[in-house]
């Protein structure tokens, strides 16, 4: 089995896709998903995004508590653009989690922002405004009761931590995986990688990959 955990908009054809969106949970009911976007609980993104994941089998699931998938299952996990919106806390279940359904010597794979990409940036435009937009861990206040609402139901979607290489590779280690390592967009030991994308996001991303102990 080969999953893709937080996969959004980007699914991995024949893979098992999981997303924790309460989109996913709100397409399971027929006709609430119209009513929420007539009285504007829902945007219409979010509306189309339900519309999307009903036609792409895409299946609820958070990896911070636990997927509907057994122990030792999984031959490959990836996740891209996911981790750096869990806080500390959220990164260790979901590592703990990631570490339970792969097998013995399965592989993690990872795509995260490059805060280094972004630094290096920064440095050559001197531009602060770009780069703190670019890094999206302020948190815009909800000003409205139906913005408070919608943020306790749905959570925030920015980033509550920001990576680069060395610092995925350490984090890994740390929990207990090995040969935690660097790779190079369109590099993978990944055997028969099929569809997955190997260039996800590619002017923004660190990919690393590392293996179940």
């Amino acid at each position: 089995m080969r999953i893709n955990i937080g996969c959004g908009q980007t699914p991995t054809p024949g893979w098992r896709n999981f997303d924790n969106s309460l989109s996913l949970k709100l397409a399971r009911i027929p006709s609430l998903p119209g009513l929420l976007l007539k009285i504007r609980f829902l945007e219409q993104t979010q509306y189309d995004f339900i519309q999307f994941a009903r036609s792409n089998q895409i299946e609820y699931g958070d990896a911070t508590r636990a997927l509907p998938l057994a122990d030792n299952s999984v031959e490959v996990l990836y996740s891209s653009h996911m981790l750096e919106h869990l806080d500390q806390t959220e990164v260790f279940l979901f590592l703990e989690e990631s570490k339970r359904v792969l097998m013995s010597g399965g592989i993690l794979r990872l795509a995260v922002p490059d805060i280094k990409k972004q630094v290096d940036q920064y440095l050559l435009t001197g531009d602060a405004d770009q780069f703190i937009e670019g890094a999206l861990m302020c948190i815009p206040r909800p000003r409205t009761i139906a913005q408070r609402l919608k943020t306790l139901a749905v959570g925030t979607r920015h980033h509550q931590w920001m990576y680069d290489g060395r610092s995925m590779c350490h984090l890994l280690s740390s929990h207990g995986f090995k040969n935690a390592k660097v790779v190079q967009p369109g590099e993978t030991s990944i055997k028969n990688p099929g569809p997955l994308d190997l260039y996800e996001r590619l002017q923004e991303s660190v990919y690393v990959e590392t293996e179940n102990s």
